[in-house]
């Protein structure tokens, strides 16, 4: 299973129980998207658009690798990976 760690400003979406990382079983991103979406519906507006698609402020990286297939989320995941889920900040 895949462990899932995410940014603060993005961690205070998770319920309190899950605040400190996830562990979540999938083979792609997708797979691993959809369950963590399904067990955490208040991060939903915050990943994604209306259509399911990922922001384009939202970066994943699988391991020290980031995303490739932004649009199917097809990328592999190991039992031993981690997927760290940011978000891009701006302000003055």
């Amino acid at each position: 299973m895949a462990r899932l760690s995410f940014t603060t400003n993005l961690r205070r979406h998770l319920d309190s129980a899950s605040a400190d990382g996830l562990v979540i079983e999938g083979t792609t991103v997708r797979q691993i998207l959809d369950r963590l979406l399904a067990a955490q519906p208040a991060l939903r507006r915050h990943l994604v658009d209306p259509d399911g698609r990922l922001w384009s402020h939202i970066t994943l990286f699988v391991g020290d690798t980031m995303l490739t297939d932004r649009v199917e989320l097809s990328d592999p995941v190991g039992d031993a990976d981690e997927i760290h889920v940011m978000q891009s900040l701006s302000g003055g």
